[in-house]
């Protein structure tokens, strides 16, 4: 019996938004190291919309945002949350805003100074983006349909995984915030480590673990 190909189309979904997720940060590093002469992992993932792979940053951004906006799930609280991640990776895509500058970059393109409103709505944007995807990691992806043996062998595994991502994900955007309002001025040093891009790093990869997981690329129901 063939499967219901609505059932395909969301897996697809899910997994296409995790490939995207994992994929981001590696893409872009390696895109400008290679194509723009970047010595230097970057401050944050969002500075590297000053290098060469600005337009590819964009890019998975507004795939990222499509997918999200294609998203239906269950019931009305998937595609609340699906919107909200659609205007919010639209957010972070078209108000790119960093306060440090390009560093160690031989090729890169004309380096632009925002106003600080642009950063809050960056700023924002990411936050609520991560606190959403969050709730789909803890609050959506772990329900059942309800139906007898719904809640499977595998089914717990999954929802140990998603509860983990979930959880990666908020405690990233927290250190995140504590490092840019309290531990940065207080340790300076440390910005050599790059912080904000590997936290940001380690939170696109939990999205998009989670989002594998539920489009069912390992612990699928047998």
């Amino acid at each position: 019996m063939p499967e219901n190909p609505k059932i395909i189309s969301y897996n697809t979904i899910r997994r296409s938004v995790g490939v995207l997720g994992i994929s981001l940060p590696v893409i872009i590093s390696a895109g400008a190291y290679i194509l723009g002469n970047c010595n230097e992992i970057q401050s944050s993932v969002s500075l590297y919309y000053n290098t060469i792979m600005r337009n590819v940053f964009v890019g998975i951004l507004c795939a990222v945002a499509l997918f999200m906006f294609a998203y239906r799930g269950y019931d009305y609280r998937d595609r609340i949350a699906g919107i909200s991640a659609f205007v919010f990776a639209l957010g972070i895509a078209f108000f790119p805003a960093s306060k440090d500058m390009v560093i160690n970059c031989k090729y890169d393109i004309p380096q632009l100074r925002h106003p600080g409103w642009i950063r809050t709505i960056h700023l924002t944007s990411a936050t609520l983006f991560f606190l959403t995807l969050s709730y789909f990691s803890l609050c959506l992806f772990t329900r059942t349909d309800g139906k007898p043996g719904s809640y499977t062998k595998q089914k717990k595994k999954r929802n140990v995984l998603y509860r983990i991502c979930g959880f990666v994900m908020l405690m990233s955007i927290f250190i995140i915030a504590l490092w840019m309002l309290v531990l940065e001025s207080k340790f300076p040093h440390l910005e050599q480590y790059h912080p904000v891009f590997w936290l940001e790093s380690i939170a696109l990869w939990a999205f998009g673990i989670s989002w594998l997981v539920k489009g069912e690329v390992v612990l699928k129901d047998k």
